[in-house]
């Protein structure tokens, strides 16, 4: 049997603060790109701007939102997790910035494609993804922690995503719309995923601490249901968006996960912010599933946009958030509390899918407006983020807790 080694503390380190631990410059990176990009889509949608990219408008916005945003979180989580998991040390210093750098040239060079070239864009983007999939790679597999190599096969899937909506920004193949559903679906995915370990295990935690006797339940045989309905619902909607049995499967899919979410106990943390965030946002999975199967299925119901949104910007939206407020705070050396401008952060961004789902399909009179207020609401919430865990990300770690 292998003995498992401990949990190292960080190497002494006396570079910027913002180096010193990965989750600090991704998050950071997250909050400032979530909180800016959504308003500049916003300005090129309502007064028609020209932003020099060769994506078209609505391809950039959907880039930016899963390989921009969503990757620097997934980034920011693998390299804060995969040493608790490993008992290696972590990426720091030289190496964490530089990867960093990576992430910011990509949000650049796609901005700029028009400009500098396709291609161009192209190398410097997925780079970053590579990059990262070879750190995860060389740390899983040195610290033979093979149960999480799923991990690393999510990142080739969304690096082969990233390259498809290259290509068809360059207008070189018709992949970009199968690039931007499947980069989304691998992001559900791990959401499926990572909050099956995760919220249950929290809630359990802050629940057993105040003597409750209704438990999460443990993974098991149904949670394993749960994830093969949705990867098999997901493909079928990456391949065949319009098929109606992919809608079935969605619908499936999305009544399996609501029944997981229930056995979580979440009505039982509404004292806690920090807990029911993450109930609150993986809501939004199977609300996202069943929103999404609908529109195929019964399209002059529900249009497919509704159950986009609430997939992108509500699951991923709310739970990057309850992820990183919590990561934040726990990897800081601070207490796991949500303040006030915390709790004000879960409820800005909880009103973003709400309001952009309820814009979907209505005439354009009552859908900007209910447009604009959803990216108000989402800007509020990454502006926010960015404000109050800002200075903690950008803060030296206390001693006690090196």
């Amino acid at each position: 049997m292998t003995t498992r080694t401990a949990v190292p503390r960080y190497r002494p380190y006396a570079g910027p603060a913002l180096f010193s631990q990965g989750f600090r410059p991704f998050f950071l990176g997250a909050g400032l790109w979530g909180a800016a990009a959504v308003p500049l889509w916003l300005l090129v949608l309502l007064t028609g701007i020209d932003v020099p990219t060769a994506f078209a408008p609505a391809a950039w916005h959907a880039h930016e939102m899963v390989f921009g945003f969503a990757a620097a979180v997934v980034a920011g989580f693998l390299l804060t997790a995969i040493p608790n998991w490993t008992g290696r040390l972590p990426l720091q210093g030289l190496p964490l910035a530089g990867l960093f750098a990576v992430w910011v040239a990509g949000r650049v060079a796609v901005a700029a494609s028009a400009v500098i070239g396709s291609g161009a864009a192209a190398v410097i983007d997925v780079a970053f993804l590579l990059l990262l999939l070879a750190v995860a790679l060389r740390e899983i597999v040195a610290g033979r922690n093979w149960r999480n190599l799923p991990l690393p096969g999510a990142l080739v899937l969304l690096i082969a995503a990233n390259v498809l909506t290259h290509l068809g920004a360059a207008d070189f193949a018709a992949g970009g719309p199968l690039g931007e559903r499947l980069g989304i679906a691998v992001l559900v995915l791990l959401i499926c995923l990572i909050g099956g370990r995760i919220i249950p295990s929290f809630t359990r935690n802050w629940l057993v601490k105040r003597g409750a006797t209704a438990l999460p339940a443990a993974f098991g045989g149904f949670d394993k249901l749960c994830l093969a309905a949705t990867l098999l619902a997901l493909t079928g909607w990456v391949a065949a968006e319009e098929g109606d049995a992919t809608g079935v499967a969605l619908l499936v899919a999305g009544s399996l996960h609501t029944a997981r979410l229930l056995r979580w106990q979440g009505h039982q943390t509404l004292s806690e912010p920090l807990v029911w965030s993450l109930h609150l946002g993986f809501l939004w999975v199977p609300a996202g599933l069943l929103l999404l199967g609908l529109g195929i299925v019964a399209p002059q119901v529900m249009p497919a946009t509704a159950g986009l949104h609430a997939l992108t910007a509500g699951a991923v939206g709310a739970m990057t958030l309850a992820v990183m407020t919590r990561a934040s705070l726990g990897h800081s050396g601070q207490p796991l509390a949500a303040d006030g401008w915390t709790t004000a952060i879960y409820l800005a961004v909880a009103a973003a899918p709400a309001l952009r789902v309820a814009a979907s399909g209505l005439p354009d009179h009552l859908y900007l407006p209910l447009l604009q207020a959803s990216g108000t609401a989402w800007a509020t919430a990454f502006g926010l983020f960015t404000l109050v865990y800002g200075r903690m990300l950008l803060a030296r770690l206390p001693q006690a807790c090196r």
